[in-house]
């Protein structure tokens, strides 16, 4: 190994053994959490990028799917509750061609494909039938491609054909949705979900399709569409009034300072009218003629002529000329005009509607009730003739909640202000937490660094130790056991110089000097060497 990979290592390791238990600890949890840091980083970046497989699969569709990956040896996930499976990137189509060839998912709609499987044999029932499912699966899989849809169910009502118009019947559907996440569809994804099945069947009506989601809620009723019960369609009804009148109060009268209320009554009866009218054409005052047929008939007697019986059976002479006969019949259709209107009325038509208004008496000033109150019949659409009403009453407002109101923003507003003094404080004594320590390391390490440029730096520990060790041996001189060979006195050599020019020695020279010599005395007599250092520690704790 290097030598200066060694001297790293060293210097790592006496940087180690300085350290204090609680110093070592804090490495430790250091070192371990750098190293689940660089695992947790190396498994994320190894990771494979994964992507959808199938979506809003069912729960056997998903199992099968699963269990073809794990016999593939396919890394998966599942997500959206098990009905989304993840797969790597790169393996997402060979795994649906091996999904296809399974025939999974198997939870999608055939379609028209039911259609190819039909023989010869095949009796009208079954065609009609099959017919029949092969439109529900077409429609439950485009309602499917719909956003926020997940998954579609269609079932058709179509009744049989009948010769008799009169006994017709119009066809119903009803349509069950599951919606992602649990969110609700929009207004305007049901009213196209209503048309889109409501077109694809010959003869149903818009109104003929319902729409029911997983929560068990009715999105579009038979009879009444979109717009909901008649409950319903009576409270959007009363919210839109009430908001125009309220829009334009508030620009008369001021914000706040009137109230309105509508009441309406809904029919929920459905009717439908049929009427005919004739009338004369026009362009001409004559009376138009499609077609005239006219007949005439003439008969004239003979000389001869018959006689007839009379009484007693005695012949009556003839007279002498017989009698004339003519006769003329005459048929005319003349043209009119005729006009059929069948008027159809749904359930939800406005029977009645009375309007409230109160206004306060302190925003009356230069206006009469009676304005208002024809400022509200107009906008509001009334109509007399049905038994429609508006009434305006002008009164005093109470302030009560309103100053409840303001006292409560007054309150939130102070409790927002000390919320925000007390982070202030809390930020403060954070930050000065964190650099008073540094302010005063710094004071301190400035204070040091002073105190040593104006100071001579002290010896070392050791160095000192050895000094007082070789300043015993002089004073006490060492007798050595017969066994052990004599401590010679250590050679010394100095160059005699002029004393004006000799120059001081160094203090780290001499210091150097006092260590090589002790060295030098512990490689010869290490033992003795030992006890006089114990008994100079032994004097120095005494003293």
């Amino acid at each position: 190994m290097p030598q200066a990979v060694q001297n790293v290592f060293q210097r790592l390791g006496q940087a180690i053994s300085s350290f204090t238990i609680a110093q070592r600890t804090i490495a430790l949890i250091g070192v371990a959490v750098l190293a689940l840091g660089a695992v947790a980083l190396g498994s994320w970046m190894t990771r494979p990028q994964l992507a959808p497989l199938f979506t809003g699969l069912t729960a056997s569709d998903a199992n099968a799917i699963v269990e073809q990956l794990r016999s593939s040896g396919v890394q998966y996930e599942l997500a959206d509750g098990g009905a989304t499976v993840m797969v790597p990137q790169g393996d997402v189509y060979d795994q649906r061609l091996t999904a296809a060839a399974a025939g999974l998912p198997s939870g999608v709609s055939d379609g028209y494909t039911l259609l190819d499987d039909m023989g010869v044999t095949t009796s009208e029932f079954q065609q009609s039938v099959t017919y029949k499912r092969a439109i529900e699966g077409e429609l439950a899989r485009t309602i499917s491609s719909v956003e926020g849809v997940s998954a579609a169910s269609v079932q058709l009502a179509i009744p049989e054909e009948s010769v008799f118009v009169s006994e017709t019947v119009d066809p119903t559907a009803s349509v069950f949705v599951e919606t992602g996440g649990g969110s609700a569809l929009a207004a305007k994804q049901v009213e196209a979900i209503v048309h889109l099945t409501s077109a694809a069947i010959s003869g149903m009506k818009p109104e003929n399709v319902a729409v029911i989601d997983q929560t068990g809620r009715t999105l579009s009723a038979v009879g009444v569409g979109t717009s909901g019960s008649t409950d319903q369609q009576a409270n959007d009804y009363e919210a839109h009034v009430a908001s125009g009148i309220q829009e334009m109060l508030d620009r008369v009268v001021g914000a706040g300072n009137a109230t309105v209320t509508v009441a309406a009554e809904m029919s929920n009866q459905t009717s439908e009218r049929t009427s005919e009218t004739y009338t004369r054409p026009e362009g001409d005052e004559e009376t138009l003629t499609s077609d005239e047929q006219t007949r005439s008939e003439s008969y004239t007697g003979g000389a001869g002529g018959t006689g007839v019986l009379g009484p007693d059976n005695i012949a009556v002479p003839d007279g002498a000329n017989g009698g004339n006969y003519t006769s003329t019949e005459t048929t005319r259709n003349n043209l009119v005009d005729k006009s059929t209107e069948v008027v159809t009325t749904p359930a939800g038509a406005v029977e009645r509607q009375t309007v409230s208004v109160a206004v306060d008496t302190a925003a009356m000033k230069g206006m009469s009730a009676q304005a208002i109150e024809d400022l509200v019949a107009t906008a509001a659409g009334l109509d007399t003739g049905r038994g429609d009403r508006v009434t305006v009453q002008a009164m005093p407002f109470s302030t009560v909640d309103a100053d409840a109101a303001k006292q409560a923003l007054l309150e939130a507003k102070e409790a927002e202000e000390a919320e925000r003094a007390q982070e202030l404080l809390r930020t403060g004594l954070i930050s000065a937490a964190i650099a008073l320590p540094l302010i005063i390391g710094a004071v301190l390490l400035g204070v040091r660094r002073r105190r040593a440029a104006a100071d001579p730096m002290p010896a070392p520990l050791e160095l000192t130790a050895e000094t007082m060790l070789l300043d015993a041996l002089a004073d006490d001189p060492i007798t050595l056991q017969p066994s052990a060979p004599a401590i010679e006195p250590l050679p010394t050599a100095r160059l005699e110089l002029d004393p004006d020019d000799e120059p001081e020695e160094p203090e780290q020279v001499s210091l150097e000097r006092q260590r090589h010599d002790l060295e030098a005395l512990a490689r010869r007599d290490p033992q003795k060497t030992a006890e006089v250092l114990r008994t100079l520690m032994l004097d120095r704790v005494e003293g």
